[in-house]
Parts: C-alpha cells; structure tokens; sequence
C-alpha cells in the first residue's frame, strides 16, 4: 500500500467512525447517510485510490477541475456530484460528467441543464441549493435561492425533460440568524424538505454538513454529507 492510500485509508476510517457515532447517537442507521468525498483541487490518482477504497460518490465544485478528472477516471463506479456555483456556459460540459447538480438556484440554469441533458441523452439530477443566509426571496452570499423560492424552482426542475428532482442541498451560513448555529440551519433545511415532498414525494436527498459540521448535519436528520479536508487533507493552494 502506497502512503497516500495509507493516509487516504486512515482518514477514512476516521470519518466513517464520526458518521456511525453521529447515526448511533441520533438514532439512524448508518446506511441512512451517504458520504461524498469532495476531491477538488486534489489530482485524478486520490480519486483513483478513493474508489480502490470503496468510496462512491465524488464531488466538485470547478468544471475545469473537475472535467479532465471525471474523464481520467471514466473506468470507475463512481457517482460525480457538481457542488459549486455554475455557470451557464459550463453547464455542456458539467452534464458530461456530473450525476447530480446540487447547485441549482436560478430558473436559467434550470433551462440550460434541461438542454444539455436531453442533447446528450441523459437524465441529471438535481437539488435546489438553499441559501439560509438570504432574504426571503433573496440569494446568498455563496450561492443559493431563499427558502421562498424553492417551490416554484423545484416546479421547474420536476417539468424538465432530462432531469430529476432530487431534494435540497445547504451550506451552514456564515452570515444572518443561523450563523454559527449549524444545527438549527440544517433543522431547517429539513422542515424545508418535509415541505418539498408533499409536492414531489421523491425528492428526498437531503445534502448538508461538512468536515467541521458532519455530526450536526446527521444529527438533523441528512442523507448525504459533503467532506473534503477530513478525508484529503488541507487543500494546497491554488496559485
């Protein structure tokens, strides 16, 4: 075994221990959460060693990042998710590789995804990203529509031919009233979803929590939860 699968291996297990802690001490089964291991700006080999080491679902958050690396591992069982902001003119792309967009928060990309799936003949699916940072009917600071518009673009997402209406998806704010307050944003984020599903009854993935908030994130009741740096290590900078 190589040191980086070495490492990967031991930060793994470190935080599979923390989800099955978190599910154990709110009373879930440990098959209720799906890890996404977020591997931006790490290269294609961790992605490769990820896979060797039973992981699933991978996620990132730039298309330039993120399509050369989907394409050197073509030849693995990996679910791709795409968690950053997107922009349209790499929607093409992004739907080349990604299984599920988490980053929905405007009716044009919608529209976009809704294209591009159907030209490449696949079907995406997507979460409406949900900004508890915003106005009512505002944005948020990282992205994100406010809790007031969810119904009408999980409507469009549920009408679009090629994609499906997955759930809702939230990054703990840092900023309004539940800043610092984790657990009551993702509290919230799942309120909404009980929401969302007397409308769209499958849309039940619930994407919250990170390294530092995991077990916040579990304890709300999450489906899925996004870590980078407790499995990869602090990011190297970016140039």
């Amino acid at each position: 075994m190589t040191d980086r699968k070495t490492q990967l291996a031991a930060n793994l297990a470190k935080v599979e221990e923390r989800i099955t802690a978190a599910c154990v001490a709110a009373g879930r089964k440990r098959e209720e959460v799906t890890l996404i291991v977020v591997t931006k700006t790490y290269p294609a080999g961790d992605v490769r060693i990820l896979s060797e080491l039973g992981v699933r679902h991978v996620a990132e958050n730039r298309d330039q990042d993120a399509a050369p690396k989907a394409a050197a591992c073509a030849d693995l069982p990996l679910k791709w998710h795409f968690v950053g902001q997107l922009q349209t003119n790499k929607v093409r792309s992004v739907v080349g590789y990604a299984d599920v967009v988490q980053s929905v928060d405007r009716s044009k990309l919608v529209t976009a995804l809704s294209k591009e799936a159907v030209r490449a003949g696949r079907e995406v699916g997507c979460l409406v990203q949900v900004a508890l940072d915003a106005g009512e009917n505002g944005r948020g600071e990282r992205g994100g529509v406010a809790p007031g518009g969810i119904e009408e673009l999980a409507d469009l997402i549920g009408e679009a031919p090629g994609l499906r209406l997955d759930g809702l998806m939230t990054v703990a704010p840092l900023t309004g009233e539940y800043a610092g307050r984790e657990r009551a944003a993702f509290e919230r984020l799942m309120d909404l979803s009980t929401d969302l599903r007397r409308a769209h009854p499958a849309a039940t993935m619930v994407s919250a929590g990170m390294s530092a908030d995991l077990e916040q994130a579990v304890a709300a009741g999450a489906t899925h939860v996004r870590v980078g740096t407790a499995v990869l290590g602090v990011r190297p900078g970016l140039g």
